[in-house]
C-alpha cells in the first residue's frame, strides 16, 4: 500500500521520518451513471470554451479568482516554495490528555509508520504517550491546507487523527427542551442499557445492506424480478414506560437465545 503522504514528526530536536497510510478503504458497491436510452456510460470531459477543445490534466493549472473573471495562477512548484521546513513536518505544538480531545473534532485517520532508521525514536514516543495517556497536538501542511492533528498512541502504532478546526464545527440546530423524567422511567432505561450491554467486537458487524445489494445484482443478472423486502410489523407503542418494558423483555429474550 503506497503512502498517502511522506513527512516527519518534529518534537523539539527529535526528527522522526514517517509515512502516512490510510486506515480505511471503501468497500461499498458503486454504480456507474448510464444513459437511460442507450445504457452507455456517461463521460465527463474537461472542456475549455475559449479554446473550444477538451483539455488534458497536463494543461490545467490552479487559479484563484480575486475579481470576477480575473485569476492569479500558481504552479505546483510555486505552491511548494511558500512552505517552510516547519510546514513540511508534523510539528508537535504540545501534549494533552486523551480525554481532552472531543470526538466531534475527529475527521479522518492515518497510520503513522516510521521510515527505516527511525523505529527507536518512534517507539519511544509511542510508549511514552501511551503510558501517560497523552496525545501530541501537532500541525502539518498537506496539499494547500494546514491540518491540525493529534498523534494518538495505540498498542501497535501511532495514529494521526486529523481534526476539524473550531470554526468548522456546526452548532446544534436548536437547543433541546428540558423535560422531567421520573425515577421509575430512569431505572427502566438503565435496566434496558444494562440488559443490552456486552463487549464491543467490530468483527461482529458487517454491512448487511451491501449483501442485499449483491443478491439484487445477481437476481437482475439472472433476469429475475426484484421482490420487495418485508415491511416491519412492529406496533406503534405510544406510552414511554410500556415501550421501555417491552424493549427490556425483548432484549432479555435475545440474550437468553444467544446464551
Amino acid at each position: 500500500m503506497p503512502a498517502a503522504h511522506k513527512s516527519a514528526i518534529s518534537v523539539g530536536l527529535l526528527y522522526i521520518p514517517v509515512g502516512l497510510y490510510k486506515t480505511t478503504r471503501n468497500a461499498s458497491i458503486s454504480f456507474n451513471q448510464l444513459c437511460k436510452e442507450s445504457k452507455e456510460r456517461i463521460h465527463y470531459k474537461k472542456y475549455c470554451p475559449s479554446c473550444d477543445k477538451e483539455i488534458s490534466n497536463e494543461d490545467i493549472i490552479k487559479g484563484y479568482e480575486y475579481e470576477k473573471g480575473k485569476y492569479v495562477t500558481f504552479t505546483t512548484e510555486e505552491l511548494e516554495k511558500i512552505k517552510s521546513k516547519k510546514d513540511k513536518t508534523i510539528h508537535v505544538e504540545h501534549f494533552a490528555k486523551m480525554s481532552e480531545i472531543d470526538s466531534i473534532l475527529f475527521d479522518k485517520n492515518y497510520y503513522l509508520v516510521p521510515e527505516v532508521g527511525a523505529e527507536k525514536a518512534y517507539e519511544l514516543l509511542r510508549r511514552s504517550l501511551l503510558a501517560g495517556k497523552k496525545v501530541a497536538v501537532a500541525k502539518t501542511v498537506i496539499g494547500t491546507n494546514e491540518n491540525l492533528l493529534v498523534l494518538y498512541p495505540t498498542k501497535e502504532c501511532l495514529i494521526a487523527k486529523i481534526l476539524f478546526y473550531q470554526e468548522e464545527i456546526q452548532e446544534m440546530p436548536k437547543s433541546q427542551a428540558k423535560v422531567e423524567v421520573t425515577k421509575e422511567e430512569l431505572n427502566m432505561a438503565k435496566t434496558l442499557i444494562e440488559t443490552m450491554t456486552k463487549s464491543f467486537d467490530i468483527s461482529a458487524y458487517h454491512d448487511e445492506y451491501q449483501m442485499k445489494l449483491k443478491e439484487a445484482i445477481m437476481t437482475k443478472i439472472e433476469g429475475k424480478e426484484i421482490v420487495s423486502a418485508d415491511g416491519s410489523d412492529a406496533e406503534n407503542i405510544i406510552d414511554l414506560m410500556e415501550a421501555l418494558k417491552r424493549s427490556v423483555e425483548m432484549a432479555g429474550e435475545r440474550k437468553k437465545g444467544t446464551a
